[in-house]
């Protein structure tokens, strides 16, 4: 039922009776807004009543853009100007938008920069973030009509599994629509948070949501108003559209085997698809007749078609589990998010995993909306009672690179956010006055099988012998899951910062292959890890002794020279063709066959230092040094 917009005399929209805030979902799908109405957070409806809004804008020459249904029923005759899914283009390059565009519905402005992508359109280049902007700003007019008021904030959901390209650029796109955000909310948390403060539930909750376009799990405990998230996994790249794609796929190979499908057929395809999975939601068969061909599909068949999709969703759901050390004995309820879950085969599937049936008692579609309403409505100050504590986790490790191509890791993955993490180190050759920072996400031990996040450079170090600097490298993950990183070195002050916005994506399905990874290859990383770090105290050590060599040449006689050069031999060959263990070996020979010369040296530099103090005055510095000690 539609609101009604109350005027006061002279025309002028009633003054609102308290600060105003909304929840958005700002889905792939459909797109809604929340806000607190009398007692309850509810969907805000438009003018005619709907409340989902299709999120698909199509573009004219001269003309402001159409958003929503109408859009959605233009797409199809006009597919190069009309976007849809574009959610899924948030935060990605051109050449992975290319490869998931298979009929080559969008052109891509060739001008642009390839990891600032942005598609052609009748009224220009059109970027990802502006489309979602003109989405947000129906959103955003929808409210204050609704509402009577200019907003002050918005709390807008986005996948647990989002990167920081991908926040970042949602926030970007709300800030063009004249949006001020509160708070990026992950969805799970958001359907947990409607779930919990109205249920007054308690215990371990998997959050199964799957989207239009991308799929999380969540497992969150729920205890005394703490909603705390132990474990999360998902894919940005798998949702209801795949289903839709799947299904028009198999239509296409039995109604028309032998015919190419431009855009605007596939499109029809998908149209044809998605109607059979709502029917199919509602009865066991369905017939479906274009004119030109007719195909059966029954709920057994459709289940065999979409086995890998749904083996997929529960591969994750497993790994959630592992990654929190939990039994599925242990899990009291699942909450189902996203319109998708409507399908039959992801109920009983669900259900099967877990041995109980998942709560249906919020609408899936509204669910995300109405948890961002009521966190937004605590945001703002509005809500007194019922006040929760909202405990995040950030999807991948995030650490920097080390010598040896090594990953130091600062922040492990599934830690609850917000955090700040800080770790020390120092240089590695002598006199080394500036250090590139390598920021890097993902599980593995080499910075070559993780994710580059961004590079950056601290200047200023005092030149000093190798080691002995001091640089705090500090890490910081903010509510919304963005990282910030500050080097500093200590006995300077000096400093550096930079805010993480990667310019592009993951590749689809990469942080699931990323963590499936880390997994298959745990073994091998730590050998290689031990390695690494074993050939590298063995260079340190060589170029020690080297430099050693070169200012007091004259400590060695020639069978020490001898002895030394044979067992730095024997180590720089293993270090080739050997593992970790035989190195450590050939460092402590090397160790214990220089230790003489390091002891000569040793005693020519402390005897420089004594040259002309008198006995007393060692004497006297030394009594002195134990009293201040005691």
């Amino acid at each position: 039922m539609a609101l009604l917009k109350i005027s006061e005399p002279g025309g002028k929209p009633a003054a609102p009776a308290h600060r105003l805030a909304v929840g958005i979902d700002l889905g792939t799908t459909n797109s809604l807004v929340a806000a607190r109405c009398g007692r309850g957070v509810e969907i805000l409806p438009d003018s005619a009543g709907k409340h989902l809004l299709p999120s698909v804008v199509q573009y004219f020459k001269g003309k402001p853009p159409l958003v929503g249904a109408e859009a959605k029923l233009a797409s199809l005759g006009n597919p190069a100007n009309t976007i849809v899914s574009v959610k899924r283009l948030l935060g990605k390059s051109a050449a992975e938008i290319r490869a998931s565009d298979r009929f080559g519905k969008y052109q891509l402005d060739a001008s642009r920069d390839e990891n600032a992508p942005a598609i052609l359109t009748v009224a220009g280049t059109k970027d990802p973030v502006e489309v979602s902007a003109d989405i947000l700003r129906v959103l955003v007019k929808r409210a204050e009509e609704c509402m009577r008021g200019e907003l002050e904030g918005a709390v807008i959901t986005v996948p647990a599994y989002f990167n920081d390209a991908q926040r970042q650029q949602t926030r970007d796109a709300a800030r063009l629509a004249g949006l001020n955000v509160l708070r990026l909310l992950n969805e799970p948390t958001a359907a947990a948070v409607a779930y919990g403060l109205e249920s007054k539930d308690q215990g371990n909750v998997i959050v199964f949501d799957l989207g239009g376009g991308t799929f999380d799990v969540s497992l969150l405990s729920l205890q005394k108003g703490v909603f705390e998230v132990l474990a999360t996994g998902g894919d940005t790249s798998l949702g209801g559209d795949d289903f839709d794609y799947l299904l028009a796929d198999w239509i296409a190979s039995q109604a028309m085997p032998e015919k190419t499908l431009d855009a605007r057929s596939h499109g029809e395809l998908l149209h044809y698809a998605n109607e059979v999975i709502h029917r199919l939601s509602e009865g066991e068969a369905v017939t479906l007749d274009s004119g030109n061909w007719t195909v059966s599909l029954d709920t057994p068949q459709f289940a065999e078609l979409a086995k890998d999709l749904i083996a997929r969703t529960i591969n994750i759901c497993r790994r959630v589990l592992r990654d929190a050390a939990l039994p599925v004995a242990a899990i009291d309820n699942i909450i189902l998010v996203g319109g998708a879950t409507r399908m039959p085969v992801i109920r009983d599937a669900v259900a099967d995993f877990f041995g109980k049936p998942p709560l249906t008692d919020i609408d899936p579609d509204r669910v995300v909306a109405i948890g961002a309403g009521i966190q937004a409505d605590v945001l703002i100050g509005n809500k007194s009672a019922d006040n929760f504590l909202l405990l995040d986790v950030n999807p991948l490790s995030l650490g920097i690179e080390t010598m040896g191509e090594l990953v130091e890791k600062i922040i492990p993955r599934n830690t609850t956010i917000p955090v700040s993490r800080a770790q020390e180190f120092t240089t590695f050759k002598d006199g080394q006055s500036a250090m590139i920072l390598h920021v890097v996400q993902g599980e593995r031990e080499l910075v070559s099988d993780c994710r580059s996040l961004a590079r950056f450079e601290l200047r200023g170090i005092p030149p000093m012998v190798a080691g002995a600097a001091k640089i705090r490298v500090t890490f910081q993950v903010d509510a919304d899951g963005l990282l910030s990183v500050n080097a500093e070195e200590l006995s300077t002050g000096k400093s550096s910062e930079i805010q993480v916005k990667p310019s592009f994506g993951l590749d689809a399905g990469s942080i699931e292959q990323m963590l499936k990874a880390s997994h298959e290859h745990a073994h091998n990383d730590m050998e290689l890890r031990a390695l690494k770090e074993a050939q590298l105290e063995a260079t340190q050590l060589i170029d020690a002794i080297e430099a050693a060599k070169q200012v007091d040449s004259d400590l060695l006689d020639a069978a020490d020279s001898a002895r030394i050069a044979t067992a730095m031999d024997e180590l720089k060959l293993a270090m080739e063709k050997s593992g970790s263990n035989r190195i450590h070996e050939l460092v402590e020979k090397l160790n214990r066959v220089s230790s003489d010369f390091a002891a000569r040296r040793m005693d020519l530099r402390i005897g420089e230092a004594l040259r002309g103090v008198s006995i007393d005055n060692v004497r006297h510095a030394g009594e002195a040094t134990e009293q201040s000690t005691e």
